[in-house]
């Protein structure tokens, strides 16, 4: 029991790290591969968000099936994100639900027709716990009936949890990264921009006023943007050619 515990203590450690060139599915995907090893009886589980009112999984991981029944897992996904069923419950009002029998279960009828279908006899749907507002399900199947009971249940709700996290965590890294793109982008302009009224202002005696308003001009001349008109002058005169450069924007300085 001991070990079992240690295992799974590092398991949920290893939910919510996040690996260089990660993104929001990636590290979900490694999220729900984990939750399929781990919980017992668990054949599959997935991650779905609400995405303009409607459910839409953005994380999935199963248990090969058996060919003859691979393709109606297949219809069960498309029918667990009908509007109307329990996932979009559980996306929407943040209310949990479990199957313990589809055979047995009266609630969503063609839900639980298509879970037999795929020989999935029990489902747990949970909501996400999320900190950015964003609504999102843990979803887990098993072809056992009653499965996710007890402690089983205990177990998935402490991954439910660190599913939140990661959810969180992989969001924040991706904005983050993103961010740091602009602003290195941002600075790189502003270098490029920089050079080419120097340029200008060297080659032609101009004020760096007047300088940057010629950028300007011939930016909105050509109908591109100024770091690709402060570029192409710049490589201009690296071969001699900047008047030519300024003709073709529609500039001519002496």
């Amino acid at each position: 029991m001991t070990q079992d515990i240690m295992e799974l203590s590092r398991e949920l450690a290893e939910v919510t790290r996040l690996i260089d060139g990660d993104d929001v599915p990636a590290t979900l995907d490694r999220f729900v591969q984990r939750v399929v090893r781990m919980v017992p009886a668990c054949d599959e589980a997935a991650i779905a968000v609400l995405s303009e009112a409607r459910p839409e999984l953005i994380s999935s991981h199963r248990i090969a099936a058996d060919p003859l029944v691979e393709e109606s897992r297949s219809e069960l996904a498309k029918e667990l994100l009908r509007h109307g069923g329990p996932l979009h419950d559980v996306l929407t009002y943040a209310e949990p639900h479990h199957l313990s029998d589809a055979a047995a279960d009266p609630r969503w009828p063609s839900f639980s027709a298509a879970m037999v279908k795929a020989g999935i006899c029990s489902c747990l749907l949970l909501p996400l716990p999320s900190s950015r507002g964003s609504a999102g399900a843990f979803a887990l199947f098993s072809s056992e009936v009653g499965a996710f009971e007890d402690t089983t249940y205990d177990v998935v709700l402490l991954f439910t949890l660190h599913a939140g996290v990661a959810f969180d965590n992989a969001q924040l890294f991706h904005h983050a990264k993103a961010l740091v793109g602009q602003l290195q982008t941002a600075l790189e302009t502003r270098e490029l921009i920089g050079q080419a009224t120097g340029l200008l202002m060297h080659k032609y005696g101009l004020g760096p006023e007047v300088a940057f308003q010629v950028l300007k001009r011939g930016s909105q001349n050509a109908n591109v943007k100024i770091r690709e008109v402060a570029a192409q002058f710049i490589a201009a005169q690296e071969r001699g050619g900047l008047p030519e450069a300024l003709s073709k924007y529609g500039l001519a300085l002496h």
